[in-house]
């Protein structure tokens, strides 16, 4: 893929996990301050399209990533970022305000689900697994249908055997499962790490989730955890 469809993918990726709304190509051009015209971004969508990266939801609206678009933004585009002031200080206190180590784990899984309005995943090396802010995703407008919420329902009740899945692999740094390789389902993003005692935390959310912030927000509590002993 060259640069020009490179760019224009991350913009369209970007802008959906922002909004959760397709991207149509005059808001684009507005938005973004675009030297090209909504007719050339058109033609660069079907060209996005037929290579299967861009899909269009709706004869007359804007486009939205595939799965494919997305694992190119991870893989390839995705640039790495930093936790801003506040999400640092929230993560720094989470684990201050405790001494147990399962309990700092929890309070610092509330404070991620918090921060990406996501939901949070947490086992120990026991396999004793704990979820936090899967009321985070009703609010979406990915898991707004009754299918949907039924999906989340028996995510929710199997929660104990994807966790045993989960926990035979190692993830010695954040690592994205998206789609087809998302164990929760073929319509969600996660992004797991291992952490130094073998217990794992994990971010659920839809397939548009902010991959950035939530590898940003696990380095975090790796780091804290680490640093803090606990």
């Amino acid at each position: 893929m060259d640069e020009r469809l490179k760019d224009l993918l991350r913009i369209v990726v970007e802008d959906v996990i922002e909004t959760g709304e397709p991207v149509g190509s005059q808001r684009l051009v507005e938005s973004y301050g675009l030297d090209v015209s909504p007719a050339t971004i058109r033609n660069w969508f079907a060209e996005l399209e037929d290579e299967g990266y861009l899909t269009q939801p709706h004869t007359s609206s804007g486009r939205v990533p595939t799965e494919s678009g997305y694992r190119v933004y991870l893989e390839e585009i995705m640039k790495k970022v930093e936790l801003r002031r506040r999400e640092l200080a929230d993560m720094e206190r989470a684990a201050m305000e405790l001494e147990q180590k399962a309990d700092v784990m929890r309070r610092m899984a509330k404070a991620v689900a918090d921060l990406t309005r996501d939901a949070v995943v947490i086992a120990d090396r026991d396999m004793r697994s704990y979820a936090f802010g899967f009321s985070n995703l009703f609010g979406q407008p990915e898991f707004s249908t009754r299918d949907q919420l039924v999906h989340l329902g028996r995510v929710l009740d199997t929660m104990d055997e994807i966790v045993d899945r989960v926990m035979s692999r190692r993830f010695e740094e954040p690592t994205p499962l998206i789609g087809r390789d998302c164990p929760f389902g073929e319509e969600c993003g996660s992004v797991f790490l291992t952490m130094h005692d073998g217990s794992l935390f994990g971010i659920l959310g839809p397939l548009r989730m902010d991959y950035q912030r939530g590898i940003a927000l696990l380095r975090t509590v790796k780091r804290l955890t680490s640093s803090n002993d606990v």
